[in-house]
């Protein structure tokens, strides 16, 4: 038997763990990091440990909005806080998008004019921090794919790892050529590299606040194939929206002929169609909400009659 109940699954897994030893570590590249600036007297180092403390404030959104992700749903919140996971994505797309901006203003203002560092010392605190950082990501890769929350925070990490790769690099060519530019030149490529990511990230969570279409779901095919079903003869208000990360929601109104509502026949039509969204298509919608009505009942939708 088809199971009807729309209960959200607060049990779905958030993948806790794995952000909180990324955000452990990511902490303490941050505090290595500000110990080098203060020794080498570094401005690239103390950029970095500013990148590197940003992208952390944005792992404790991702590890509180996992957190609140478990609460159940309540009268108030039908859903509980399965949401918070997308808006936590979005705003960590948001810090990066402005630390990857500051990075290319920044790498432009040092190009016009250059900033003297210690770059033998910066070789070491820049491999430390990068060790950091690969760790973090080991931990994050097996389920970044997982959700948004996920993505955002794997993104947060690569990003602080190719900022150490930055400034290994920038001390390698200033230690052995002189060319302080290279600093710049590097950031500027970092920045460049993780804004497209950045910008696709925060393109899709808009969507799903916005109450988009999730990705896979052709809403015509699903009327179409609603449509060849015995008994119905319409179907109107379809829509379909998502929750949050393998949660999509489809709610319709479905006209069947008189002589199967008449005969009793709309409770085997209603099961049909929830096993159809559930299982005929890529993206199976386990939350479906379909209102059935008979043909004469058009004349009272308002904004179907005229």
């Amino acid at each position: 038997m088809h199971n009807h109940s729309h209960e959200p699954d607060t049990g779905a897994p958030t993948h806790r763990r794995p952000i909180a030893i990324a955000l452990a570590i990511t902490l303490s590249v941050f505090v290595f990091q500000v110990f080098g600036a203060w020794l080498t007297g570094s401005l690239a180092l103390l950029f970095d440990s500013a990148h590197v403390f940003t992208d952390a404030g944005g792992l404790a959104m991702a590890l509180t909005a996992a957190t609140l992700a478990l609460r159940p749903a309540t009268a108030k919140r039908s859903w509980g806080f399965r949401r918070a996971e997308v808006v936590a994505a979005m705003v960590q797309a948001g810090i990066l998008m402005a630390v990857g901006t500051y990075v290319l203003i920044e790498g432009i203002q040092r190009l016009i004019t250059p900033a003297e560092v210690a770059s033998e010392q910066m070789v070491i605190f820049g491999v430390i921090g990068l060790a950091g950082n690969i760790a973090a990501l080991f931990v994050l890769s097996r389920s970044r794919s997982a959700n948004f929350n996920l993505r955002a925070a794997f993104l947060e990490v690569l990003n602080d790892a190719l900022g150490s790769v930055a400034v290994i690099v920038a001390a390698v060519i200033i230690t052995l050529t002189g060319w302080v530019r290279a600093d710049a030149i590097v950031a500027m490529l970092i920045g460049a590299l993780i804004l497209p990511r950045t910008i696709k990230l925060l393109r899709e969570t808009v969507h799903v606040l916005l109450e988009g279409t999730p990705p896979g779901v052709d809403p015509a095919q699903i009327r179409e194939h609603i449509l060849g079903m015995p008994g119905v003869v319409e179907v109107h208000d379809l829509h379909v929206t998502q929750i949050a990360t393998g949660l999509p929601v489809l709610t319709a109104h479905v006209v069947l002929a008189d002589e199967v509502v008449a005969g009793g026949g709309t409770h085997e039509v209603l099961d049909r169609l929830q096993e159809c969204v559930s299982t005929h298509f890529r993206t199976g919608i386990e939350h479906s909400t379909f209102q059935i009505e008979p043909a004469g009942h058009r004349a009272h939708e308002h904004h179907l009659a005229h």
